[in-house]
């Protein structure tokens, strides 16, 4: 389990593709921490970590999540978002992120607001019914409050130090982000449904 509050910003050092999915290297610090086997958040996508070392850790992504993530745009030279699972007794400082990406959201436009920018996302109508109006969700592993709500899309505002400490400061129109929606919604529609 995750929290939503990246911890560093890694980057891909190299990708391999083969007919099984792709095995990403990723530089960063955090790597000295990581054993053969321990999860990470990889822009909010749970991996396991294969291949460790104090300076870098190996990721492999089945074909499965490559088509349902934003993964497969990565490449040499991407920067990534990485947090570590979260320990118990630590803070819960963001929201529950499970790691598990529920599909992607296009950045439809980028505009400043004072000092933060808002993003306009827009998503398919499966993970927009999970997304309500100051409720929580994740980009690229980010925790984040939605701002507004539209038939088709929504918005988030960034402050200065998630667009300083983030990939979601270099985001431009049409980038894909990875998204995951509020666990305890899909629960409770799960609940409601056995219900019926």
């Amino acid at each position: 389990m995750f929290t939503g509050l990246v911890s560093e910003l890694g980057e891909v050092s190299a990708v391999e593709h083969d007919e099984q999915g792709a095995t990403l290297r990723v530089s960063a610090a955090l790597s000295g921490q990581l054993h053969d086997g321990d999860s990470v958040a990889v822009n909010g996508v749970c991996l396991t970590a294969v291949d460790t070392s104090s300076e870098s850790f190996a990721a492999q992504a089945m074909n499965q999540t490559l088509a349902h993530t934003a993964l497969a745009a990565l490449r040499t030279g991407s920067r990534v978002n990485l947090e570590l699972p979260l320990r118990a007794g630590d803070r819960l400082g963001g929201h529950v992120v499970q790691g598990h990406v529920d599909g992607t959201a296009a950045v439809r436009t980028l505009r400043e607001e004072g000092f933060s920018r808002v993003l306009e996302l827009e998503c398919a109508p499966a993970l927009l019914r999970y997304v309500v109006l100051k409720g929580s969700v994740a980009l690229d592993g980010v925790s984040l409050t939605v701002s507004a709500l539209e038939d088709d899309g929504f918005s988030v505002s960034l402050i200065p130090e998630t667009l300083a400490r983030t990939t979601l400061g270099g985001l431009r129109e049409g980038d894909l982000v990875n998204v995951e929606v509020d666990v305890l919604a899909k629960h409770l529609e799960r609940l409601m449904a056995v219900r019926a």
